[in-house]
Formats: structure tokens, sequence, C-alpha cells
């Protein structure tokens, strides 16, 4: 009974037993005869491409036996190895799978104790384990690895080959080596044959085609097409005659072997038994298109920005920007009097496509060239491209300023200039020296940083060294030393906030006389209204700090808030967009001088008097939101990385948790309008924050960037709101009826409009002005001023056209 569960379990592993075996033959097949594969696929390939077409019949003859012989020998070398898997083999393997070789098992006989009981049982035992561990059986995978017998990868090179020949080969043109064999006498039996092949530049993409297999007599084949014709047979018996070539001296009718080029129009005639006769259309690859689209303009880092679009029949190979100076067009003035020395025309590749189609597309020339001689002085530029064929496009010279980085700070304008100057002409190296030496004869105020300025003295001491033999190599040096001082006093790192916000200032101002371009205008607003925040917020930290330290001078300088300063900065802003300069240098001015006179107290968002507490609180989380929303927009524009939401989340959480406390400490106005409508709005910014930090637990990075807007909008409602309550508790204790301890300032001086300026100084007051001779003597004195400035002939146009708009007015 015991011994019959074998063959049952045998049974029952048959698939199993099949499929190793099968895994077996593949194993020794792939190990014996991957030789003989890989030299198959290879030489296929070869034959596909059509090599053996293109060489001499001495050459393919020897390719030809060299393949022959390697199969050969790779075919008996498999054969020697081979051994056939047999059953017991498979049986094995599959036994040694398993844990205990059950199937080993289930073949032994018990060789003692046949006569227990209990040993019996035992052993019966044992075999019904086993035979449960057979049954569980599963087909071996066969090690079909060869890295050890192929170290070089032989085979997967013979296998890239051929499958790169099925793509862009033929596998027709494996036919035509049957045409090395038959020799003369064999040809002459079977009468008269021939083959042909046309394969169009590969630039075009297009496929080679075997002419034998053609029966349309119009073809239209790309100029360059390669056609090669094989004639069979006698010589003589067929013929070869075309017109599409153009050659003058072509090759006999009657050679065997011929080739040529489709060059134009015309025919392609085999004459005689089983001949044939093309018309061929000669494809022109038209020359490529160039074209520059719109506007050369100058990007906010001073890089030049050139839109151009391409188009071609096949692709373009590449292109180049020439840029060469327009004498014609500059003002040979100064230190450009004498002739420029010769310098190469400046050339610039042209960004072409990585991948996908190069026959049209548009595309922007973007470099920074700002160091270069011809920056910011009149030029021509031409574009030009170059397709596969060789043939070139081009535009038309573009006369032009070539965009470069522009200097505002007067000082840096200067050494820039003289900088190019020296490129100009070496000739220029003495004067150079001697205008730098005026320059800095008193260098008060000129350069505020010393190390900067002792870099510049030791250029000119070099420069003056020199003299008349300065070399090419010391101007470059020069040059480049010259560049990175200039960079420094226009945009160095500056002491103190205070000289960040005066050279933000006067950069603005110059750039707003210079007529710069909106790009560059609005760079500078945006350092304006950093330096700006940065000043104020160390007014405030000093305010805190020293409480006590500025009252003294109370009465001569004005209190004004952050908001009315942003809104200023606003306002600048809007008129330098719609074009009116003269009013946005007025404005620039006027708040030039509000800055320039300001006096922060404790929370720069708040009016003048004390500040309740929590409204410092307030104004640091609205700071802090700003920040989480920034960092934030960057996760999603980077791609969002897992984790990166939750420390975000938690961000947000102690955000909401700050305010809430927040509003729960004594703020302005706890019984007015104002108040209350303030303390609503942060109440909607805290359910707005807990609605982002929901969003960023989900990983929901837009819908949070929403709802962080949202909160950032309420808060900043809240904080107007509970600033305009302590205003209005202000004024009410200077009149008596509010709460005491205001801050009025009986002492304070009125603003030209004879407007109380004790009210914290807020611009657009609601004071009334002042009545009888006094307002009309200052409306007189300043229509006064307006004329004096009109009459200056100094000052820009536009603002002496805008001070006669006034006089016109009034």
């Amino acid at each position: 009974m015991e011994q019959a569960k074998a063959p049952d379990v045998l049974t029952r592993i048959r698939w199993p037993l099949r499929l190793t075996w099968a895994g077996l033959w593949a194993e020794r097949l792939s190990r014996a005869f991957w030789p003989l594969w890989t030299v198959a696929l290879a030489t296929l390939a070869i034959l596909a491409f059509g090599l053996q077409d293109m060489v001499a019949l001495e050459a393919a003859w020897t390719g030809l036996v060299a393949a022959i012989v390697g199969a050969v020998w790779s075919l008996t070398r498999g054969l020697r190895q081979f051994r056939i898997p047999t059953r017991a083999e498979a049986l094995a393997r599959l036994d040694a799978s398993l844990p205990g070789q059950p199937l080993s098992a289930l073949a032994d006989d018990q060789a003692i104790g046949g006569s227990d009981p209990a040993s019996v049982a035992v052993w019966q035992a044992h075999r019904a384990r086993m035979a449960a561990r057979a049954a569980a059986a599963r087909p071996v995978r066969p090690e079909l690895h060869l890295a050890s017998r192929d170290p070089f990868g032989l085979r997967y090179m013979a296998l890239t080959l051929f499958v790169c020949a099925l793509m862009f080969g033929s596998i027709w043109r494996v036919a035509s080596v049957t045409g090395l064999g038959p020799g003369p006498a064999e040809a002459m039996m079977n009468g008269p044959t021939w083959e042909g092949w046309a394969q169009p530049p590969l630039y075009t993409g297009k496929p080679a085609l075997y002419l034998n297999d053609i029966s349309a007599r119009t073809l239209d084949l790309p100029r360059g097409t390669r056609v090669q014709v094989r004639l069979y047979g006698e010589v003589g018996a067929l013929t070869l005659s075309e017109t599409v070539s153009g050659a003058t001296t072509p090759a006999p009718a009657s050679d065997l072997a011929q080739s040529f080029e489709v060059m134009q129009d015309g025919a392609i005639a085999i004459n005689g038994p089983g001949g044939r006769e093309w018309k061929i259309m000669a494809l022109k690859d038209a020359p490529p298109l160039v074209q520059i689209k719109g506007e050369v303009t100058r990007e906010r880092d001073g890089k030049m920005r050139l839109p151009f679009g391409v188009e071609d029949d096949f692709g373009i190979a590449g292109g180049k920007a020439t840029v060469t100076l327009d004498l014609a067009k500059i003002d040979r003035r100064f230190g450009l009097t004498p002739d420029p020395e010769p310098r190469a025309p400046l050339e610039l590749d042209l960004p072409l496509p990585i991948s996908g189609n190069r026959a049209k597309f548009e595309e922007a020339l973007v470099e920074d060239i700002s160091q270069h001689p011809f920056a910011n002085m009149p030029v021509q530029v031409r574009l030009e491209v170059t397709d596969a064929a060789g043939q070139t496009g081009g535009t038309a010279p573009l006369s032009l300023i070539l965009p470069g980085k522009r200097f505002f700070d007067p000082f840096a304008a200067a050494i820039i200039e003289l900088r190019r100057d020296l490129l100009w002409n070496r000739a220029n190296g003495p004067q150079t020296a001697q205008i730098f030496r005026a320059v800095t004869h008193l260098p008060e105020d000129l350069i505020r940083d010393q190390a900067t300025f002792d870099r510049l003295l030791a250029a000119i001491d070099r420069l003056a060294a020199a003299g008349s033999d300065l070399t090419p190599a010391l101007r470059d040096d020069l040059a480049k030393e010259l560049w990175e001082i200039a960079l420094l006093v226009e945009e160095g790192d500056l002491a103190s906030a205070r000289e960040r916000l005066q050279r933000a200032q006067d950069r603005l101002n110059e750039a707003i006389r210079n007529g710069a371009d909106p790009a560059e205008i609005q760079n500078l607003m945006d350092e304006l209204r950093a330096a700006t925040d940065d000043y104020m917020r160390l007014l405030a930290e000093e305010a805190e700090r020293n409480p006590d330290g500025g009252q003294a001078d109370a009465g001569q300088q004005m209190q004004i808030t952050g908001d009315q300063i942003q809104k200023m900065m606003d306002e600048i802003q809007r008129l330098m967009e719609e074009g009116k300069m003269a009013e946005a240098a007025q404005a620039m001015a006027m708040l030039q001088q509000l800055l320039e006179n300001l006096k922060m107290t404790e929370g720069q968002g708040g009016q003048g008097g004390p500040q309740m507490p929590g409204m410092k609180g307030l104004q640091e989380t609205l700071r802090d939101q700003q920040g989480l929303s920034d960092e934030a927009f960057r996760q999603l524009q980077q791609g969002d990385r897992p984790g990166d939401d939750d420390p975000l989340a938690e961000e947000q959480r102690q955000l909401r948790e700050r305010l809430d406390a927040l509003n729960g400490q004594q703020l302005p106005g706890p019984d007015t309008e104002s108040g209350e409508a303030g303390r609503q709005s942060l109440d909607e910014a805290e359910r707005q924050m807990e609605q982002a930090e929901r969003a960023l637990r989900q990983g929901d990075l837009s819908g949070a960037l929403d709802r962080q807007a949202d909160a950032m909008d309420r808060m900043r409602d809240g904080l107007r709101a509970l600033n305009d309550a302590q205003a209005e508790a202000e004024r009410q204790g200077r009149t008596g009826d509010g709460v005491p301890g205001g801050n009025a300032d009986p002492n304070g001086a009125p603003d030209p409009l004879g407007r109380d300026t004790g009210n914290a100084g807020r611009i657009g007051s609601d004071d009334n002005l002042l009545n009888g001779q006094d307002v009309q003597r200052r409306a007189q004195d300043l229509l006064d001023e307006i004329r004096r400035r009109a009459g200056e002939q100094q000052r820009a146009e536009n603002e002496r056209d805008y001070l006669k708009r006034l006089l016109d007015l009034f």
C-alpha cells in the first residue's frame, strides 16, 4: 500500500517535472550554442545594412567566409558541449529544490525494523510526510545567466546591432549576398538579372528602397540619394543608363556594379531582358529659414533675450548669432575718439531643442554679455542656421543697442564707462588713469566700503604704471577688476540698513531719470521695498530696546506707519507703470524725505501712541505666515517629497495657536466697531489657518496655499481695523474724551498745508486746512517754489512739464 504512493506522487508532480526538464533543455542549449546565434545575428545585421554592397567583392567574400567559419566553429563547439538532459536529471533537480529531498526518500526502503510495528509506523509516517512535501513541488527555473561565459557581452552587442538593422536597414538587402555566389557560367545559364537599391541621405529619416520590389514608374527621391545597381549575367546583356547624377563622365553602361547619387530630375533605365525604367523626381532640400521673433530685450539681471524662430524641411543642425560693432552709429567722442582696436565679431550659439522636432520651432537666445566690450553699444546682429545638407539661411543685419547690465549708481556707471574706453583702445590707458585720479581725489561719500576703494586705487596704480605699454593681457585683467569693483559699488554689501535704504532710493531715482526698462524699475522697486522693511524693522527693535530715547525731538520728526509707506510705494509703482515719470519722481522725493525724517515707535504697523499688548505679536505672526506660505509654494514648484508636508502642517498649527493666544490678549477698541471688526477678522484668519493645516496634512499644497492667502488677508484686515481703533482712542485721549495718555503733541509743527502732525503724522489726515492769511501765505510760498523749480533748466524735461501743468491749474 505504501509502495504505491510513490507513483501517485510522480503523477501529481508531472507538470512541475516536465517544466523543470524543459528548463534544463533551455539552459544547456543556451550555454552550448550562444556563440552560434551571436554570429548569426551579427551577420544578418551587417547584411541588412548592406555592407556587402558597399565594399569590394574580395572584402565581401572575406567577410562571408569568416562568418561561415565562425558559424561552423560555434556549431561544432556547441555539439561537443551539449548533453541531452534526462528525466532522471530533471527529477534530481526538482528533488534538490524541496526540503529533505522527498522524492529520494520515497524511493528508499526500510532497512531494519521491518518486523517491529512501532518502527513500521514511524517509517510510514516519514513516507507520508515526504509524500506531502513532494506534492507541493514547483518547477525549478533554469540558470540562463551567461555572464561568466560571455564576459564582454558579445551576445548583447549582436542583438542590439540586429535590432538597429531592422529599424534603419532593410531585411531585403540580405538577399543581395546571393550576388556573390553565382559565377559567370551559372549566371549565363539562369539568364541575366539585376538588383538595385536607393538609399536616401540619413538626415532625411527616409528608409532605403529595394528597386526590384518597386513597380511604380515614377519615384520621388531626395537629392543626394545614393543608387546602387548590380548586373548579373554576361557582360553587355544588361546595361544601365541614367540622367539623374549629372555626371559628365559616367561609368560604362555595361559595368556589373554601378553607384551614383540623384542630383537632378531625370530617369534611370535598366536595358535588356527583365529590365525596368523609372522617372525620377529629385526632391530639393530647401535652405533653412530663420527669423527674429519680437524685440531684443534686457532681462532683470542684465542678460540679453533674443527670440527667434527656425523652419526647415528636414531640420537644422546648428546655428549662431553674429554680433558686429556698428561704427557708423557710435558717438565717437571722449574715449571713443581713436579708432577701435581690431576685435573679432561676437558669436553666440543658438539654442536648439534637445529632443523633438528641429524642422520648425521657436526659441530664445538668452546670454549674459554685459562684460563684453560691445555691451550697451550700437551693433548689428545677424542670425544664421545650417541644415544637415550644409545649406545655410540667415537674417538681415538687425541694428540695435546690445543689451547689457545697467548701472544706476553714478560712480559705478563712471567706472564702467572708463572700462569701456580702455577696451576700445589701449591708447586710452594714460588718459583713463588720469581721469580716475581726478575722480578719486576727494573720495568723501564716493565709495562707502573702504576695501572696495582700496581695490580701485590698486587698479589705478597698475594702469598708471603700464602707461603706453599696456599689454592686451593686462588690459583684460584690469577690465575684469574694474567690472568687479563697479558691481561692488552698485550692489555691494552695505554696512547698515540705512545705507542700503539710501542706496536703493538713489538707484531708483537714477533709473527713473534715465528712463530705464520697466523690468529694471520693477526690480529696483522690489529692492526698495525690501530695504525699507529692513530699516523699519531695525527702528522698531531699537524703539523696543530704548523706548524713551527719541522723545526729545518728537516735535521735529514725523511719525508714520508701515502701511502708509507701503501705500506710497504702491502709488509710485502705479505712476511708473502708467508712464507718469515726472509724477513718480515727485512722489519718490516725498517718500525719500519722509524716510529721512522717519521716527518709529514700538510696532511699525501701529500708530504713534503706546501700543496695546498683542499688536506686535500679530505683526510677527503675519510675517511668519507669509514665510510659511512661501515655503509651501517652493515645495509645490520643486515637487512634493514624502514627509515635507508634515513639518509644514506642524508649523501651521503653531501659528494658529499663537494667533488664538494673541486674540485673547488685550487689543485696542474692545467696545468699538473697529475693534470688534478686527477681532472677527482674526477669528476668520484662525479658521482659514486650521483649514490650511488640514490641507497640508492631506498633501494638498495647492489648497493649503489658497487657505493661507485667505488667512493673511483676514489678518491684514484685522490689523487695519485694530489700528483704526487705536487711532480713534488716541484722538479721544487728546481731546479729553477717551483713553488718557494719548500721543498728543501740542508743540508739533504743522505740515506745509497747515495740518497738525500730532495725529501720528498719518498721511491723508482728516484735519481741516487752516483758514485766513496764514494759509494764503503758505499757498503763495508753494507757488513760488513751483515756479522756481520749473525755471531750472538742469531739471529733467518731463519733471519741468509736470511743474508747468501744476502752475496752469493754480
